[in-house]
């Protein structure tokens, strides 16, 4: 990959699709929905939506693009063992998609380590260049290497390896023109709540390697019942806006 001009740089964004999430206020905050060709990161704490909207996602992404899909497959790493088949069923019946196929069409593997983390980006790889894939999720991509690498004393370590996951994954996106959905955790902002008289909201981990590799930044909180609030964190094309969305059995639809 060489230089090219701008014109052509902007022919190609224009063209890139954008998977619908299931809620069209989502969808609209997001411009459209998630981009493909570059990564979206969901972060938040527990229960907020985060493996919902993946599993969302992993099935409309097979939708036609008149629905808001790509018309391709799905690769999904889990690496905390929260993907469920069950939930995909749901969502598959809610946009008329054939269950088996819904499923077929998804590629699903469970990570248990980091260097597995890394081996599985691999493998990928091979599998995009012989089928359409158009949606890589990573959840979540930074479990695995808090734990692989705890204690301060091998943080900057942690950093390294974990940069280097997310080369890859930018390398993926721009080759193959799919959209990568990581998600994240959260810790708490110490210095933050100090200086806010104890109102900071929690940070992502990871720093700026996760921040500079990703280029749409999601924070999901929680609201009433199964309401979920989405708010755009970072990008270079949208406006810091919040959007309300709702979990159900059907995946992530608009509050009622």
């Amino acid at each position: 990959m060489g230089f090219q001009s701008a014109s052509e740089l902007n022919k190609f964004q224009k063209d890139l699709c954008r998977l619908s999430t299931g809620s069209a206020e989502l969808d609209k905050l997001l411009g459209g929905g998630v981009e493909t060709g570059s990564i979206t990161e969901l972060f938040g704490e527990f229960r907020t939506g985060k493996s919902q909207i993946c599993h969302t996602l992993a099935v409309t992404c097979q939708l036609p693009e008149s629905m808001g899909g790509a018309e391709g497959r799905c690769l999904y790493i889990d690496t905390e063992g929260t993907f469920r088949p069950a939930r995909i069923l749901g969502v598959a019946d809610r946009f008329g998609v054939e269950r088996n196929n819904a499923l077929d069409n998804i590629s699903y593997a469970r990570a248990y380590n980091s260097d597995h983390q890394n081996k599985l980006l691999v493998q990928a790889s091979k599998m995009m260049s012989e089928d359409h894939y158009a949606l890589l999720i990573v959840d979540s991509a930074t479990a695995l290497y808090r734990t692989d690498y705890a204690g301060r004393g091998e943080l900057s370590d942690r950093q390294v390896a974990l940069g280097q996951f997310m080369r890859q994954l930018m390398r993926l996106a721009d080759q193959h023109g799919c959209a990568v959905v990581i998600t994240n955790q959260v810790v708490s902002d110490v210095g933050g709540a100090a200086m806010m008289g104890g109102g900071a909201p929690p940070k992502p981990i990871g720093g700026n390697i996760i921040a500079h590799a990703s280029t749409t930044r999601l924070f999901l909180r929680k609201s009433r019942g199964n309401t979920r609030v989405c708010k755009v964190y970072d990008s270079p094309s949208l406006p810091e806006s919040e959007a309300n969305f709702a979990i159900t059995d059907g995946g992530i639809t608009d509050v009622t």
